[in-house]
Parts: structure tokens; C-alpha cells; sequence
């Protein structure tokens, strides 16, 4: 897949409006279409109907954290193939690790700069295509 973003439905689910508005922005411009969500639970109920192929997830939320919503996410036969990118303002090896064995194929550090929300979707998505 080249630099080519567009139809590429892209959902991000952060509790913070400004993440959530940051990564909107940033996506749109490389020509995806957002489906943004406040919580695991949000995020859960609008999976299913949007379908997005690539999903970044905030670790530290209330209700549903982002280990529960992508174990959650990849325990759905449905999705299970789908890339989940871990959001986490700590770069910790401990939450890395754990964010794999929950089954995410990413981990990004926030703050993220455009460049590494588009390389992480272009690695993921090269493999889909």
C-alpha cells in the first residue's frame, strides 16, 4: 500500500478530547476517514457498525481500559485480524509487553508526531493489503 490513506476508515479512542481531535485532524489530512471514540465502551458499540481497519486505543481510560478493549477487540472473530495501536503517554517496556500479550500489534508513545501515526498505519496495513 502506497502513501495512499484514502478509504482507509480509521477509528481512535482516547478519553482526552484533545488526542482525539490531534489524530483526527492528522488523518484526515493523509485522506482517512476518523471514527473517533471517548471510551472502550464507546468504541466497542461503534466497531461493529463502522469497521474500521486499523484502531488506536489509549491505554490509561476510565470503565474499560485499552488492555480490556483491545483484548476485547481481538477476542472478536471478526476483528481479531485487525491492527490495534496502543496510545500511552508512558514508554515503558512493562506496558509494551503487556499491551502484546492483550494481542496489540503497535505501541505509540504520546505525544505522537504525524509522521509516526502514518508509518505505524502504512506498516499495518502493507501486511492487510
Amino acid at each position: 500500500m502506497s502513501d495512499n490513506f484514502a478509504n482507509l476508515r480509521v477509528m481512535v479512542i482516547d478519553d482526552s478530547k484533545t488526542i482525539r481531535r490531534t489524530a483526527e485532524t492528522l488523518l484526515k489530512k493523509a485522506g482517512c476517514e476518523v471514527i473517533t471514540a471517548v471510551d472502550g465502551f464507546d468504541a466497542l458499540a461503534k466497531i461493529a457498525d463502522t469497521e474500521p481497519h486499523v484502531i488506536f486505543v489509549d491505554i490509561m481510560m476510565p470503565r474499560l481500559d485499552g488492555y480490556q478493549t483491545c483484548a476485547l477487540i481481538k477476542n472478536n472473530s471478526r476483528f481479531k485480524t485487525t491492527p490495534v495501536i496502543m496510545l500511552s503517554s508512558k514508554d515503558g517496556l512493562f506496558d509494551k509487553a503487556k499491551g502484546r500479550i492483550v494481542g496489540s500489534d503497535q505501541y505509540l508513545t504520546k505525544p505522537f508526531s504525524k509522521d509516526e501515526l502514518l508509518d505505524a498505519i502504512k506498516e499495518l496495513t502493507a501486511e492487510v493489503a
